[in-house]
C-alpha cells in the first residue's frame, strides 16, 4: 500500500476526501461529525504529523474554536473510537486515519526527524500470531525510522 503521506501529493484534496468519507461514515453509522470534531480532525490532516493535545488546542484557538482541553479530548475521543483517527501510543499523540471507511490494522512508519507518520497495512494479520487460546483485542505496530526526505539531506 503506497503511504501518501511520504510521496508528493494533491494535499487539499487529500484533506477534503478524508473529510468526505468520514461524513459518509458518519452518516452510515448515524454519528454526528459536530463542528468541533470535524475542526479537530482537519487540524490532524493539516500535515500528516502526529500531534499532541495541546498543539491541537493551539490549532483550535487559530481557528477561533473553543480552545479548552475537555473539547479537544472529547472529540479526539469520538475520532479515535469510531476509527478516524489514530493514538501514537509512543509520542502520546494523534494522526488522522488514512482509510476512515474500511476496518484495518495499521502500523504507522513515523519519522523520527520531522514527525511525519504514515499510515500502512501490514501484508500479514498480526492478530493470528497469538496462539493457546489467547484473544487479542487489539494490534499497535509503530515504526520509527527516517522518511526519504529526511534521510536524502545531508547531515548537519
Amino acid at each position: 500500500m503506497t503511504q501518501v503521506e511520504f510521496h508528493p501529493h494533491d494535499h487539499d484534496h487529500c484533506v477534503e476526501d478524508r473529510i468526505s468519507r468520514v461524513d459518509d461514515v458518519c452518516k452510515q453509522k448515524g454519528l454526528k461529525l459536530t463542528p468541533a470534531r470535524r475542526n479537530v480532525l482537519e487540524i490532524l490532516l493539516r500535515d500528516h504529523r502526529a500531534l499532541g493535545a495541546y498543539e491541537i488546542l493551539g490549532g483550535l484557538k487559530a481557528k477561533g474554536r473553543a480552545a479548552q482541553p475537555p473539547v479537544a479530548y472529547r472529540a479526539l475521543d469520538f475520532l479515535v473510537s469510531h476509527g478516524f483517527a489514530h493514538k501514537i501510543e509512543h509520542k502520546n499523540a494523534f494522526v488522522a486515519c488514512a482509510h476512515p471507511d474500511t476496518a484495518h490494522a495499521p502500523a504507522f512508519l513515523i519519522c523520527e526527524s520531522c514527525d511525519v507518520v504514515a499510515e500502512a497495512t501490514p501484508q500479514v494479520d498480526l492478530s493470528q500470531i497469538a496462539d493457546g487460546g489467547f484473544e487479542v483485542a487489539s494490534v499497535m505496530v509503530e515504526v520509527k525510522g527516517l522518511c526519504p526526505t529526511c534521510k536524502s539531506e545531508p547531515a548537519q
